[in-house]
């Protein structure tokens, strides 16, 4: 028997919820949104019923209050359903439906076919079990939007922060020469890995590994990238700012999300400290899209 835990989702906590579950080797999870209604999600998530009585589950509970509270939220009434063996993958997996993204973009879970209705989108497959789910989060929507907009032709990509990778996947299908993509976590790395190949793209492609600034520094072997993505918390990219001069050529660009409206005024002051000229690309609702280039001297 398994639990499944419906949460009804803030699109703040979106995010957060994804790491701090997967954090805790839950990785039978999804968020359940219709496109036509991004702000109303509900998070899911299936539990071995042996290995979750109630205080444990009432437990799993109270640790995800603080993350709510980090964004002056109060964490949803949780429902608590129980399946059957047989019912619980199905079940996972008919919440992951064909996801259109921008003008011409389609997130396709792996299993399914690009519906007659999008053929003319570019197609990125993903596995949303792997980790971090497969870009429904505003934040990377935003991102893919940005890319959409400039299409990086011939560019060469860092991807700082890569999580499922869908942003390197989306560069490439977008015309883009290489991507270069790290993150700290081993699953993210994983993820990435397995994304790219279900996509078909040679290992030269998409070149990925677990690390931060220093392990994309070696990656781009001293070439800085044309393009810089960046789609993680504003805290972060703060304190990852000092090292983008070295990863971001004196003509790239870079975009920078995970970031909400409100945090965007403090990281422009820090971000035009270092040296760099900041521009709000867009907005969706609380989250934000930031532009870097280098000041003209």
């Amino acid at each position: 028997m398994w639990w499944r835990l419906s949460l009804p989702l803030q699109p703040e906590l979106e995010e957060s919820l994804l790491w701090k579950l997967t954090a805790m080797g839950l990785h039978r999870v999804a968020v359940q949104h219709a496109p036509e209604a991004p702000d109303q999600r509900t998070l899911l998530a299936w539990l071995p019923a042996h290995e979750w009585p109630q205080d444990q589950r009432l437990e799993l509970i109270a640790s995800l209050a603080p993350l709510a509270e980090t964004f002056d939220l109060q964490l949803a009434d949780p429902q608590w359903d129980e399946l059957a063996d047989e019912d619980w993958s199905r079940s996972w997996k008919q919440h992951w439906q064909p996801d259109p993204v921008g003008k011409g973009l389609l997130i396709l879970p792996a299993w399914l076919s690009v519906p007659e209705e999008h053929a003319q989108r570019l197609v990125l497959k993903m596995d949303p079990g792997s980790a971090f789910g497969t870009g429904s989060h505003p934040t990377t929507r935003l991102c893919l939007e940005a890319l959409e907009a400039a299409p990086p032709q011939g560019l060469r990509v860092a991807d700082l922060g890569c999580g499922s990778g869908v942003l390197g996947l989306a560069a490439l299908g977008l015309g883009a020469r290489e991507v270069m993509a790290v993150d700290t976590d081993s699953l993210a790395v994983r993820a990435t890995s397995e994304n790219a190949s279900l996509n078909g793209l040679a290992p030269e492609a998409l070149r990925v590994a677990q690390g931060s600034l220093e392990t994309l520094e070696t990656l781009l072997a001293s070439q800085p990238s044309d393009l810089l993505l960046c789609n993680i918390l504003a805290p972060v990219i703060e304190a990852l700012a000092p090292g983008f001069q070295s990863i971001l050529s004196a003509q790239g660009r870079g975009l920078l999300s995970g970031l909400l409206v409100e945090q965007a005024p403090r990281l422009t002051d820090v971000l035009e400290a270092l040296g760099w000229s900041v521009q709000p690309l867009a907005s969706q609702g609380r989250w934000g899209l930031l532009e870097i280039r280098r000041k003209v001297q």
